[in-house]
């Protein structure tokens, strides 16, 4: 199972060029050409059976788009009720409306198998928001057909972590993932971090400095004019560019700091309750004075009858039984009095608490932030931006109006200081800080209401950088050129590639830079036949062209690999490599296509 979830990953196969960037001429050396070029003709090898995918979102729309686009014959299975359907006929896909997914519906789609020859289809993709939807038509798949290749968009990453003892040969697709790492480079600038899943971890590589918990040296960029990559000179070589499992903080967390329960009881305490609370305190002083003039008792007596009477505590009818009818009549009116505000001050607090919610007025904003990032939309995929931005120490506000949201959770969770509110509100995002913040994330799941967002922002401040989620293309280019209101990102336009890549066998590879040259992290599967079973698994280490950085022969992966344990077929190796030597890893990885093809494992 192969986890996606890689900031600039690309999904195509190595070119058969050298390990450069494309401003760097390619390479002429035929040997390393050729091995490149006989590993992709593998990796593309066509099959022309079809590809059944499930779902009604807009994440099936952009799926379809690039399947039907890269040649593929698909059978889309779609809620009748969704608006895509039109849309999804029209690009070519054959479309069969049906609102619950059965056995019998996939049969007609093409997955149905014999045990003596494949569907008609090779690959399912399930794309419903619901992961147990998602999970039980995968279970009802792999018993009629358990060759079929399962792709899965998952919502829950923990459950998607078992699908493989599942399902087998299974990819699940994070959107948020995918998603999350586009939107915090936006937000921070910053393009000199790649952010991947590699190895049933999410991994970050970059310049030494930046990284924290180093997990290996990927490259030397200072020594020389030319880059040592992959350097394996000692035990802990000397390099900049590192592969790591989290960053440095750029600042410090409290540069924005939550209400807290001092700022809550002054939210809850408002003009109403400190009104109501005067009159109440008028009536103790002035009905003190009179119960003592009245009766003669002692001021602290009748200051506690009185109290007693505001608050409908009671008052001592010995204490009165002499006492004129006037002063009578006015004790039961001090009396009925209090009733009334005691009554108001209970609806007061209790409003105010309805009204701005505990979520607001304990974690909402203290005083006036300054250089912060504001992420407008706290669903999946801003849950996942909350937690990448506090991992890297960067002061962030979240701005939600649905209480149900998991970044609101998050948010608790993490002591981000959350704003409940409409985000496309001036009110809600001057709490927020909008005046003085340096990015804000507007990414809700309405188009519209994220450009009213950016609109919004824009008019508080001139100088903030504004990152909009929009799905239709159309409206986020001609946002971007005529209005000028920031950047925009399509999360479906992000998972769209990689199902593609998932459902071709293709691998998701992240590209790290290393000077003028790049390295390639990704995973690979030992294939049954192939060269490399039965060999050491030190064998494939290639100084300055392929580390073996983690193996996996279940669902664990192990990070601190025995490089004399044998390789067998099924085995998934986490990989960093120039695009030479990760081809000549795949040449004998996989299995030959023709009698008499063989591989070597090295240089």
């Amino acid at each position: 199972m192969t986890f996606f979830g890689s900031s600039g990953a690309s999904t195509e196969s190595p070119p058969a060029s050298e390990d450069a960037v494309p401003e760097v001429p390619p390479s002429t050396g035929r040997r390393r050409g050729r091995a490149s070029t006989q590993a992709d003709k593998q990796a593309q090898t066509p099959d022309s059976r079809g590809v059944v995918v499930c779902g009604s979102d807009r994440t099936m729309l952009r799926v379809v788009t690039e399947l039907v686009s890269s040649g593929e014959q698909v059978t889309a299975i779609v809620n009748p009720a969704s608006r895509h359907i039109e849309r999804i006929g029209e690009l070519g896909a054959q479309v069969m409306g049906v609102r619950v997914v059965r056995e019998s519906v996939l049969r007609r789609a093409g997955i149905d198998s014999d045990g003596t020859k494949p569907s008609a289809a090779r690959a399912l993709v399930l794309l419903d928001a619901d992961d147990v939807h998602n999970v039980h038509t995968a279970l009802t798949a792999r018993d009629m057909d358990e060759n079929l290749r399962i792709v899965v968009q998952m919502v829950n990453p923990r459950i998607g972590a078992q699908l493989h003892q599942l399902l087998g040969d299974c990819v699940v697709i994070s959107g948020p993932s995918l998603a999350a790492p586009a939107f915090v480079a936006d937000a921070l600038e910053d393009d000199e971090l790649t952010w991947l899943e590699l190895g049933g971890r999410r991994m970050v590589a970059g310049p030494a400095a930046l990284i924290r918990e180093k997990v290996t040296v990927l490259a030397d960029t200072t020594s020389s004019a030319t880059p040592d990559l992959l350097p394996q000179s000692s035990d802990d070589p000397a390099g900049d560019i590192v592969l790591g499992t989290g960053v440095h903080h750029l600042r410090r967390k409290r540069d924005v700091r939550r209400t807290g329960w001092v700022m809550a009881t002054r939210d809850v305490l408002d003009r109403r309750v400190r009104v109501i609370a005067a009159v109440m305190a008028s009536l103790v002083v002035i009905g003190t004075a009179l119960t003592h003039w009245i009766t003669g008792v002692e001021w602290l007596r009748a200051l506690y009858l009185v109290m007693g009477a505001v608050t409908s505590a009671g008052i001592e009818d010995d204490v009165f039984a002499d006492a004129p009818p006037y002063a009578k009549v006015a004790a039961v009116v001090v009396q009925l009095t209090g009733i009334v505000l005691v009554a108001l001050l209970t609806a007061v607090i209790v409003d105010s608490l309805i009204g701005a919610r505990l979520s607001r007025v304990i974690g909402g904003v203290r005083g006036r932030p300054k250089n912060h990032v504001i992420v407008c939309g706290l669903g999946t995929v801003g849950a996942r931006v909350l937690e990448i931005l506090s991992e890297r120490g960067v002061a962030v506000v979240g701005v939600e109006q649905d209480e149900e949201a998991p970044g609101v959770q998050t948010a608790h969770r993490l002591r981000i200081p959350l704003v409940m509110g409409d985000s496309s509100q001036e009110e809600t995002l001057r709490l927020a800080g909008a005046p003085q913040a340096q990015a804000v994330l507007a990414l809700t799941d309405g188009d519209i209401t994220n450009l009213e967002t950016a609109m919004v922002v824009r008019d508080l401040n001139d100088d903030v950088r504004i990152t909009m989620r929009m799905f239709d293309h159309d409206l986020a280019h001609k946002v971007e050129r005529m209005l000028g209101l920031g950047h925009s990102r399509s999360v479906s336009m992000l998972v769209a590639p990689a199902i593609a890549a998932a459902v071709a066998n293709r691998r998701t590879q992240a590209t790290v830079p290393a000077g003028r040259r790049v390295l390639l992290l990704t995973e690979v599967t030992v294939e049954r036949d192939s060269v490399a079973v039965g060999r050491r698994l030190g064998e494939l280490d290639e100084p300055g062209g392929l580390r073996v950085l983690a193996r996996a022969d279940g669902v664990d992966w192990d990070w601190s690999p025995t490089f004399e344990r044998t390789l067998r077929a099924g085995t998934r190796l986490a990989v960093a490599g120039t695009r030479s030597g990760l081809a000549r890893l795949l040449l004998v990885t996989r299995a030959p296509h023709r009698p008499g093809r063989s591989g070597r494992i090295g240089p």
